[in-house]
């Protein structure tokens, strides 16, 4: 079955931002960049991980209310919103 659109976008971003923070670990691990770029650099990673972390999230949330469908009082609607807020 095809993915719709919003579902591939998803998971397109999730793994450019996987790849990304990959890169940005191996030019720190290198030590070569000056405090500043390291700065930088860190909090793009950070701002990456959480991109990742809430894309993970929802990924969770999904695959449970796919299980088990049935537990209407537990479930939240789906939000495919950036945000890593609790509802």
């Amino acid at each position: 079955m095809p993915q719709s659109a919003p579902e591939t976008s998803q998971i397109a971003q999730f793994e450019q931002s996987l790849d990304e923070l990959e890169q940005l670990v191996v030019r720190m691990e290198q030590g070569e960049l000056s405090l500043d770029d390291s700065l930088r650099s860190f909090e793009r990673g950070v701002a990456l991980y959480r991109n990742c972390q809430s894309a993970l999230e929802q990924a969770e949330l999904r695959v449970s209310q796919l299980l088990d469908p049935g537990l209407s009082e537990s479930a939240r609607p789906f939000d495919d919103g950036d945000s890593c807020d609790p509802p």
